[in-house]
């Protein structure tokens, strides 16, 4: 194993499960190329899921998406990368039984860096657009409406230290539920 050849580093963020993924970049005059994905290297870094849809989103400057998750059986684990702008990139522990529930990290991902962020099953993400920015990421399972589900971008029990009190949102993401009550009515995995 000592002498295989990754493009990627693998850090462990302030959550072990949640990681964070660097890429090696070759620049020259003609601008650039790297490696976004590779099954074998994702392998030998501990990520080992497989990837069942590739969504992109643009977000203006100011923009909050989230924080969003499906439920089970459709959970959904998301690799996510910037290919224009910068956001800070937020995920949250919504698993009960985990010692790190209700905590969050977050990393400021941005084109130009080869930054990816993975993001396992059992927590919720969200982003804020610091800058206009085109956002792709890739998720373990397919979307389904049905298993759509979230928790609200300020909630206090989780606490986010988001840069700004008025992000420009969705009616459905101002009013997610708070996590409190999502225990209080049985809603999160344990």
């Amino acid at each position: 194993m000592n002498n295989i050849d990754v493009a990627f580093k693998f850090k462990k963020t302030g959550i072990d499960d949640v990681i964070l993924v660097s890429s090696d970049r070759y620049s020259d005059e003609r601008g650039f190329f790297e490696e976004d994905y590779k099954l074998s290297d994702f392998s030998y870094g501990e990520i080992r899921e497989r990837f069942a849809q590739i969504n992109h989103s643009f977000s203006r400057r100011g923009v909050l998406r989230g924080l969003h998750y499906q439920k089970a059986p459709h959970s959904q684990g998301k690799l996510v990368f910037v290919v224009r702008g910068k956001i800070m990139d937020v995920a949250v522990d919504i698993r009960q039984s985990s010692s790190s529930f209700k905590r969050w990290v977050s990393v400021i991902l941005s084109d130009g860096e080869g930054h990816l962020l993975w993001i396992p099953t059992g927590f919720a993400h969200g982003f804020l657009a610091l800058e206009d920015s085109d956002v792709i990421y890739l998720t373990t399972s397919e979307y389904g409406k049905e298993y759509e589900s979230g928790v609200r971008w300020n909630d206090p029990d989780i606490n986010i230290k988001w840069p700004t009190d008025s992000p420009i949102l969705s009616e459905k993401d101002g009013n997610l539920p708070f996590i409190k009550e999502m225990i209080e009515r049985g809603e999160l995995q344990p």
